[in-house]
């Protein structure tokens, strides 16, 4: 299979070696991106490959990221792949929250029922994959958690030392207990994550580290996977909108490099709409698409409950704006209340989510008040992270959820009798 590396900066687009070690255009300093060429790929054959392959107990096929792997550019050698299963994730009805979110048609492709529990297992095993074939022997990331947790599973998985750069008492504990758990060493620095984003992107060129970031281009190969896995699940029927939460913004840049490529297969009709939502308190890439400035202002001290967004100067804007451009997409802001609210509304359906994925949510309520998602609109909205990834979040809501829910009885059979009936006779 022939693919390059290349700068994905319009105006540049220079190609690089595929050992190139860095994650930075040469000529320019653009993010990079893989490419190969699909002249000579037939999309009626491949979908019939994928299915085929759902039925197939080889660790491969059992990956919703390798089970594509005519579409994973570097692919070359099945042994060389490191994979804990992850993808085949569910995309499930959500009727309820569709109309509280404004009468939309909702199904939500949970992400958060991947092996370490968010969507970043998606990309890592790529990103991994790729680290092995490039012979390091140590891999980093900065992370908000589930990062630091996903890189920690694979890097563990593949034999290599992982470290982690987390800004001091800003991530969810859960998170870093899972990443330790996993054998990463934490490195604690700096307020935010930019900050410790920015230290480890100079620290890994100076020490030799392989960065696996969302400004890796090979994570962003496994990632734009959720693509080809949600169309199949829905019979290859594209929704108008696509609904992803804004953090460092690679899930939109590579949810649109998939579509880019079934699309040109001809494996979809029409290209969804992409659309961001991001917190109120780190919303720098919204302000950008609203102002239509050409250069995004970070936010300095960003702030939010939703830790997995707590992001002010997102790597990937300048990909997510033209995947925003290209889809003819939308972005909104909303607050820590909208969110809180969503997750209430997504659980009164049995389906619990981290608080950045709820915002997916708060947004599509947002947008459909503002008339800019239509009433019965064919909405997906991707929720990235498992409800247990921030349990903190639980308890300092803890008297808002429990509302009446969390009762003390004296030990004794009538005094559990009577709490019991006055339950069932309260309204649902």
């Amino acid at each position: 299979m022939s693919w390059h590396i290349q700068c994905a900066e319009d105006g540049c687009h220079a190609r690089h070696r595929p050992d190139y070690p860095s994650h930075q255009c040469q000529k320019c300093g653009g993010l990079l991106e893989v490419r190969r060429d699909l002249n000579g790929l037939s999309g009626g054959a491949m979908r019939a490959t994928w299915v085929e392959r759902r039925l197939s107990n080889l660790p491969l096929d059992r990956s919703g990221v390798w089970r594509f792997r005519e579409l994973v550019s570097f692919f070359h050698d099945a042994a060389s792949v490191i994979t804990l299963a992850e993808g085949r994730t569910p995309l499930l009805d959500a009727p309820g929250t569709g109309a509280w979110a404004g009468g939309v048609d909702l199904t939500v492709k949970h992400q958060g029922a991947n092996p370490t529990g968010s969507f970043k297992d998606l990309g890592m095993t790529a990103a991994i994959t790729r680290a092995l074939a490039l012979r390091v022997s140590v891999v980093a990331c900065a992370s908000t958690g589930n990062t630091s947790s996903s890189m920690a599973a694979y890097a563990a998985r593949a034999g290599l030392r992982a470290l982690v750069f987390v800004p001091a008492g800003k991530v969810a504990a859960a998170k870093l207990a899972q990443a330790i758990d996993l054998g990463a060493f934490i490195i604690e620095l700096g307020e935010n994550f930019d900050q410790a984003f920015e230290l480890v992107r100079k620290a890994s060129a100076e020490l030799g580290l392989y960065l696996v970031n969302s400004v890796n281009p090979f994570r962003i190969e496994g990632q734009k996977t959720l693509a080809f896995e949600l169309l199949e699940q829905r019979d290859w029927r594209a929704p108008d909108f696509i609904v992803v939460p804004g953090g460092n913004l690679g899930n939109v840049s590579a949810i649109t490099k998939g579509l880019r490529e079934i699309s040109t297969l001809g494996l979809i009709q029409k290209m969804p709409r992409l659309v961001v939502i991001q917190s109120a308190g780190a919303d720098a890439f919204c302000r950008l698409m609203t102002s239509g400035a050409d250069e995004l202002v970070p936010v300095a001290q960003p702030e939010t409950e939703a830790t997995a967004i707590r992001i002010g100067n997102p790597a990937n804007w300048r990909k997510a704006r033209r995947a925003l451009i290209e889809t003819q997409g939308l972005c909104e802001s909303v607050s820590d209340e909208e969110i809180f609210e969503a997750k209430r509304a997504l659980a009164l359906e049995g389906i619990g989510c981290e608080p950045a994925s709820a915002a997916t949510i708060a947004g599509i309520r947002r947008l459909c008040a503002a008339g800019r998602i239509p009433p019965r609109a064919d909405v997906v909205a991707v929720l990235t992270g498992h409800q247990l990834k921030d349990p903190d979040y639980v308890a300092r809501h803890a008297a808002e959820i429990e509302s009446g829910r969390r009762l003390q009885v004296e030990p004794t059979a009538d005094a559990l009798c009577g709490v019991v009936e006055r339950i069932l006779k309260a309204s649902p």
